[in-house]
């Protein structure tokens, strides 16, 4: 079966849960793709959707520059659901009503409890009372003719309405967000029950289409594929090593800025697959163009430059390449401007840095629409050992960005250490809810006393964060024996660090990384 076969189409309109949205979907088994509102008619008939989701977003749908729809979504015959802005998006297009907040006492933020009519369509496998997640200024006053209201809560009169007999369907809370008690069951209603879908999207029939997709636009062509050891990048080389083999050359770019033993681990994972894999040991290099550099954005362009000259240099080795292979995958497009206004909290060393002098004709980017977990299934898929696979978030720029102030020799190896061994006793412990842990070697030094003598070293800082979606986080609440544990290792193992502290943050107004 072609996985895509079944595809759900959402349209973004500016929601903070976009990503959520689509996620959900995928998580239901049901392929789905995240477009902005403004994508012409004839490419959503071309795209052949199944069903439409339309999301929520920032403005008021009367206003005469709000994001509006071309109306002939709503004559395709194909069930649409409406969400937020979205549900007030389908009452305003097709003859309702909605007002703003100081109209009526409708301003609902959080945590809602709301009723349900579970005779209706897309209610009938929920309870008749739970709690929604809410997030309105505005409300429906007035739905259009052939809705019915099927939910309310206090301040909202119209949290849900329907027509059958169109297969329309809105809802003004977010049924994609954790904190709606039934969201998830409500989305898969939605899909299966109302548009018809099997649910038959999956890791492992995505990578059947994916090796012959591949096969046949490769053919006897070469590919050429920057590896840097992250998930992404070894999931996407493996996956084109099982579709064609030895025409892929890995160039593993050492930068000398990764954890303990990563790279030996990388070198040891794919000189066992059939590629060509090249090494290039650049640790002198990097540190030389780092030396004396403190600013983090500095840092991140520095590394984001000189990864890509090294790589230039390596690839004028191998001459002329049919295809350039990336690792991108589906936040990667949605945050680089897809249809969303995101704000660039920092650079990454990737963004808009592709060779201009690496000798190719074509991109491939074989997880271009893949979710971060979805890329990890597949990795597994594709027998990739678990400890890569489930590695966590790293960033491109490595150790730099976790060493505060100058980077040296001696303090990449403090941090090394002293990060794996919080690593190690973190999920030794099975700390649950840990979704990212590592150490930053701060730029702070103080005074301590360590057997009969008087020190004055470093400060070490340990982070930890429990999310869903890494856009917001809190801090993980680690039991103390183990902080105990992890700081008694430290202090006794690692040499030139006196004192740790930790990070009790939450995102925001902090990010996950301190640099």
């Amino acid at each position: 079966m072609n996985a895509n076969e079944e595809k759900v189409l959402i349209l973004d309109f500016g929601s903070q849960y976009n990503q959520l949205i689509a996620r959900r979907v995928r998580e239901i088994g049901i392929y789905c793709e995240l477009k902005p509102f403004s994508m012409p008619f004839e490419k959503i008939q071309g795209f052949g959707p199944m069903a439409i989701i339309l999301s929520g977003g920032p403005s008021s749908v009367y206003d005469e520059k709000s994001p509006k729809i071309d109306t002939r979504i709503f004559e395709m015959g194909i069930p649409v659901l409406g969400i937020c802005y979205g549900a007030q998006l389908m009452a305003y297009t097709l003859g309702g009503k909605v007002v703003p907040a100081d109209s009526l006492a409708n301003r609902e933020y959080g945590r809602t409890e709301t009723e349900f009519d579970t005779n209706s369509s897309l209610f009938g496998n929920i309870s008749s009372k739970s709690i929604t997640w809410m997030s309105h200024g505005d409300s429906v006053e007035r739905i259009p003719d052939g809705f019915k209201a099927i939910a309310h809560s206090a301040g909202c009169p119209f949290a849900g309405f329907e027509n059958t007999a169109k297969n329309f369907y809105a809802v003004q809370f977010h049924p994609e967000v954790k904190h709606t008690e039934e969201g998830f069951e409500i989305l898969r209603t939605f899909l299966m029950d109302i548009a018809g879908a099997k649910a038959q999207w999956s890791m492992a029939n995505y990578k059947l289409t994916a090796i012959e997709q591949i096969k046949a636009k490769v053919g006897d062509g070469k590919a050429l594929l920057a590896l840097s050891g992250g998930v992404d990048s070894s999931v996407a080389a493996a996956l084109m090593s099982q579709a064609i083999g030895e025409k892929l050359t890995c160039v593993f770019v050492d930068h000398g800025l990764l954890r303990k033993d990563e790279g030996d681990q990388v070198e040891e994972i794919f000189s066992n697959y059939p590629v060509k894999f090249v090494r290039v040991n650049a640790q002198k290099h990097f540190m030389d163009k780092l030396a004396g550099v403190t600013e983090p954005e500095r840092k991140r362009k520095i590394i984001g430059e000189e990864f890509i000259r090294v790589f230039e240099a390596e690839a004028k080795k191998i001459g002329a390449v049919d295809f350039l292979v990336q690792g991108t995958i589906y936040p990667d497009v949605i945050e680089s401007g897809m249809g969303s206004n995101a704000a660039v909290i920092k650079s990454h060393h990737n963004v808009g840095g592709l060779p201009d002098y690496v000798d190719f004709k074509e991109i491939i980017e074989p997880l271009r629409n893949l979710f971060k977990d979805e890329v990890r299934q597949l990795g597994r898929e594709l027998g990739l050992p678990e400890y890569l696979v489930s590695r966590q978030p790293f960033p491109g720029p490595g150790l730099a960005i976790r060493v505060i102030g100058e980077i040296t020799e001696e303090k990449l190896a403090i941090l090394r250490d002293a990060d794996w061994i919080f690593r190690s006793e973190v999920e030794a412990a099975k700390v649950p809810e840990a979704s990212q842990y590592f150490a930053v070697l701060t730029n702070t030094k103080s005074v301590g006393v360590m057997g009969d003598g008087r020190t004055y070293d470093y400060t070490l800082a340990l982070r930890c964060v429990s999310t869903s979606d890494f856009m917001t986080a809190t801090f993980t609440r680690i039991p103390y024996d183990v902080l105990e544990k992890v700081s008694h290792r430290i202090v006794n193992e690692v040499p030139h660090i006196n004192r740790i502290v930790y990070d009790i943050t939450a995102k925001p107004p902090a990010t996950v990384e301190w640099e």
